[in-house]
């Protein structure tokens, strides 16, 4: 159906950090995400043995399609038809790229959403970065629009409720500590920076819906001799421990989608370290596609147009 003369055609785009697609392109990849930092042969290597371990590629890429395709279906419903697109920053299809394909296809005007609830210039602020040199390398086309704030939005404190009473039994047990984990960042750069207060408020909003004891870290550090954001998981697992708790709730709190950080740092690293302190370990399932989640994501499009 041609469009109404005059009328500005809309899309969503979910931009999401991107992964390994093959063993093959570890480096590569990595390479892109370090922009011309050193790395040794050994780190490469150890890198390749991390995604090995999950299956030789990450699912990063398939898990944001489909919560594109979910999201696109769910906008159909509530009568906004419009299509989402998926752009990623370090690999394919990588942002520009996109973009560049939304021009193609008549897209005037979208919106778009960073996958990842927390923001803070370090992280989300590439992303916002990367657009805004994409859009005016063509030509100002499409005109893009990123969405509010929504680490406190109801529906988002819903759905990562939903999956911590999904592990089974008393979060309240005096025995049990529920672990929220976040990326860890180098401290310098969270000078005045919202990050932390926002991992803080989220928990706090999840905290006024069902009662347990709980402890915040942070995973997945870089290397070398920059102090980085803490405290760390390995500490605080070993602190838990200490304290007398038998067991280890741990929510993924900074992911909205599984990943090398979850399916290795923590399904893999993580639970051997709970094992060999003697500590039952369960992890909350991953929001992935999600139906109050991808519900949040209509909302907030919605609102954005």
């Amino acid at each position: 159906m041609n469009r109404v003369a005059g009328q500005r055609k809309k899309a969503v785009i979910l931009l999401a950090f991107g992964g390994v697609d093959s063993i093959e392109n570890v480096e590569p990849f990595v390479r892109n995400v370090l922009k011309g930092r050193p790395l040794s042969r050994e780190a490469i290597e150890d890198i390749k043995e991390r995604y090995r371990k999950i299956g030789g590629r990450s699912p990063l890429l398939e898990i944001t399609t489909s919560q594109a395709n979910a999201l696109e279906r769910r906008l159909k419903t509530l009568g906004n038809p419009l299509r989402v697109y998926v752009g990623m920053r370090y690999w394919h299809p990588y942002i520009r790229d996109t973009l560049e394909r939304m021009k193609e296809d008549g897209v005037d005007e979208a919106v778009a959403i960073i996958m990842a609830p927390h923001s803070s210039r370090a992280s989300t602020g590439g992303y916002r970065e990367d657009v805004r040199s994409a859009v005016e390398s063509l030509g100002g086309v499409p005109a893009v629009r990123f969405v509010g704030d929504w680490h406190t939005h109801p529906l988002f404190i819903d759905a990562v409720v939903e999956r911590m009473e999904a592990v089974g039994g008393d979060l309240s047990r005096d025995d049990t500590v529920v672990v929220f984990t976040a990326h860890s960042l180098p401290v310098e750069s969270l000078r005045d920076d919202p990050y932390v207060p926002r991992i803080e408020e989220t928990i706090r909003r999840i905290r006024e819906r069902i009662p347990f004891r709980y402890r915040i870290a942070y995973q997945s550090r870089g290397t070398g001799s920059i102090e980085w954001l803490g405290p760390y998981i390995e500490d605080t697992m070993e602190e838990i421990k200490k304290e007398g708790a038998r067991r280890v709730v741990l929510v993924p709190i900074g992911f909205v989608a599984d990943h090398v950080e979850t399916l290795y740092d923590i399904d893999i690293v993580l639970k051997c370290r709970a094992s060999s302190l003697g500590l039952e370990f369960v992890r909350t399932e991953s929001l992935n596609t999600s139906d109050r989640f991808i519900d949040m994501l209509a909302e907030i499009v919605r609102k954005a147009l």
